[in-house]
């Protein structure tokens, strides 16, 4: 249902009805934001972001061709405008060794981890996220965060299913070793020494 009114206010705007377009702004403006900061960390650049990308859509509209769904080709064109902007920022992240972690470094992170309530959890891994390299966060968060299938993802990366497969495989192993250095400290300041 939604991809068909997306479409009626698409041909109507590509049909010379600007405020129809405004109906697709105003029910994919959240989206677009959240992955725009989800990406850039940096609340003005996000909002800078979603507004370019809403204009580069209208401006593109008449390539839309339906083939995935409106949101998809939104969330590829937000997608790419942060990689842009992140390209000019040129922030570096510190990136741990995956060889470092091991089974039994996961299932030790993961026992620790059962132990703090659901909202402490969420905290520190939505603080960790933030710490992976920009593509691997928006990976892991497009398929756990936005529930998009592998399919959906390889659309708006313009990555090879492979290549999703596998960075998704290791920005998880990576989010387990940044959590597995932050749980400690915050049990320890949480909790207090033994």
């Amino acid at each position: 249902m939604t991809i068909i009114n997306d479409q009626t206010y698409i041909n109507k705007t590509l049909a010379g009805d600007t405020n129809a377009f405004a109906f697709l702004v105003n029910r994919y403006k959240n989206m677009v934001f959240t992955l725009a900061l989800k990406m850039v960390k940096n609340r003005e650049e996000a909002e800078e972001i979603s507004q370019d990308t809403f204009i580069k859509a209208f401006k593109n509209l008449e390539k839309f061709k339906g083939e995935a769904k409106f949101s998809t080709w939104l969330y590829k064109i937000t997608y790419r405008t942060c990689l842009d902007s992140l390209k000019k920022i040129a922030e570096k992240y510190t990136i741990d060794a995956i060889d470092e972690v091991t089974i039994y470094k996961i299932k030790e992170t993961e026992s620790v981890l059962d132990l703090i309530e659901q909202k402490e959890r969420a905290k520190i891994i939505d603080k960790c996220m933030y710490e992976l390299p920009e593509d691997e966060r928006s990976i892991l968060w497009f398929f756990y965060y936005e529930e998009l299938s592998l399919k959906e993802i390889v659309a708006i990366t313009e990555l090879t299913e492979a290549n999703v497969k596998v960075k998704l495989h290791r920005a998880r192993k990576r989010l387990l070793t940044i959590i597995e250095k932050r749980v400690e400290p915050e049990l320890i300041n949480h909790y207090g020494r033994k």
